[in-house]
């Protein structure tokens, strides 16, 4: 069965194309990192700085790509439904709090992170988020379970995409806990988990130009 294989952010824009289906796919993730470089050489500066997915899941250079899977070329990054989104609407940081408020949690501890109208020395006009929605969501939910149970606490993550203004929020998080201990670490922790292993990212735009976020010089 053919093997669909999904772009996202930079590595979209430098495969030309959104996915595409290969037949007779390489047996390893390594032997298909050289088909896809090969298929679309824009792709050689791209492909070391990502990490794939098979079936929505990381996986590394050796395992094995099975018939019929969905790979996703996931480049660096910088929520469905219950506490863990990924909405196209304006944050509300109430929703998170209500999310995870309850009687026996007294330390309610939030984190906002709102767009910058600067950047590198350069005047930021907006941020574009996207998403590969259903693993985004899967992921902030792993996130928030695990760093959960790590320090007993319950977390709820909401994450915007689309064009963003200075000003607006691209995340909310909130962490209840029985002490005001355990809830920053929890959110803390959240929010270093979420720009490292959720698949969102950002580009910013400026008067003479743009760039994704993550993807270095």
């Amino acid at each position: 069965m053919p093997v669909t294989v999904l772009y996202f952010a930079v590595a979209r824009e430098a495969a030309g194309t959104g996915s595409e289906s290969l037949s007779g796919a390489p047996a390893t993730v390594e032997a298909l990192r050289a088909v896809l470089a090969e298929r679309h050489p824009g792709l050689a500066r791209v492909l070391p700085r990502c990490r794939l997915a098979v079936n929505q899941e990381f996986v590394g250079d050796g395992d094995p790509v099975p018939d019929g899977a969905e790979v996703a070329v996931i480049p660096p990054v910088s929520g469905g439904s219950g506490r863990f989104r990924v909405v196209d609407r304006p944050l509300d940081l109430a929703e998170v709090v209500d999310a995870v408020a309850g009687t026996g949690r007294g330390g309610v501890v939030t984190f906002r992170g709102d767009v910058r109208g600067e950047s590198h020395g350069k005047r930021v006009l907006r941020l574009e988020y996207e998403a590969y929605v259903s693993m985004a969501e899967r992921k902030l939910a792993e996130i928030g379970l695990a760093v959960g149970e790590a320090h007993g606490a319950v977390l709820s993550i909401v994450h915007r995409v689309g064009a963003l203004s200075p000003g607006d929020a691209a995340v909310v998080i909130a962490a209840a806990a029985s002490h005001r201990g355990p809830a920053f670490r929890a959110c803390e922790a959240a929010i270093e988990r979420l720009k490292r292993d959720a698949p969102i990212w950002k580009r910013e735009v400026y008067e003479d130009g743009s760039e994704w976020v993550g993807m270095g010089p």
